[in-house]
C-alpha cells in the first residue's frame, strides 16, 4: 500500500510542478543559420542577457546580433541594409538595425536592443532585409528560436 502512494505522489509531482520551464536561462548565446541552405558561409550569433541600464531601473532584456558572410542587400531587390527583428508571435516584436563594419567586400553586420521587459518564451530572433529609407522590412537571411540557446 505505501509502494502505491508513493508511486501516486512521485507521479503527481512530475504532473503537478514539471521540472522544465519555458525560460531561458541568461545570459545565452544562439546561432543564426541561413533559410536558404546556399548560403553556406552566412551565419549570426545573438546574445541574450539582462542589462542593468542607466538611470537605475528594472533590469530588461538585451539582444545583440552579429552576422558574417551575409550578401549584399541589394542582390534581393530594393533593399540596403539589415535588422534584427524578434518577436513573440501573435504578442510583440522588436526591430533594430544592424550597421556594417568597414570591411569593403563582405561587411559584419551588428546592433542590439535594450529595452525588451517581455518574458522571453517563444521567441524567434532573426537577421532581414531592410530599406533604411522606406522602413520597409524584408525576408528573413538567418534566423533561430531561443528553445536552442545557450
Amino acid at each position: 500500500m505505501k509502494q502505491i502512494v508513493l508511486a501516486i505522489l512521485f507521479i503527481a509531482t512530475f504532473v503537478v510542478y514539471p521540472s522544465q520551464t519555458n525560460a531561458i536561462s541568461m545570459p545565452c548565446s544562439l546561432i543564426l543559420k541561413p533559410i536558404d541552405k546556399s548560403l553556406i558561409n552566412s551565419k549570426g550569433i545573438a546574445l541574450i542577457y539582462k542589462v542593468q541600464l542607466n538611470p537605475p531601473s528594472f533590469a530588461r532584456t538585451n539582444i545583440s546580433i552579429l552576422a558574417v558572410h551575409l550578401p549584399k542587400p541589394s542582390s534581393y531587390g530594393n533593399y540596403d541594409s539589415y535588422e534584427g527583428f524578434a518577436f513573440i508571435p501573435d504578442e510583440i516584436s522588436w526591430r533594430f538595425r544592424l550597421y556594417p563594419t568597414p570591411e569593403g567586400v563582405s561587411p559584419t553586420w551588428a546592433g542590439r536592443f535594450d529595452l525588451i521587459t517581455a518574458e522571453m518564451r517563444n521567441v524567434t530572433v532573426q537577421v532581414r532585409l531592410s530599406n533604411s529609407k522606406t522602413k520597409k522590412l524584408g525576408t528573413s537571411i538567418l534566423t533561430n528560436n531561443i528553445e536552442y540557446c545557450k
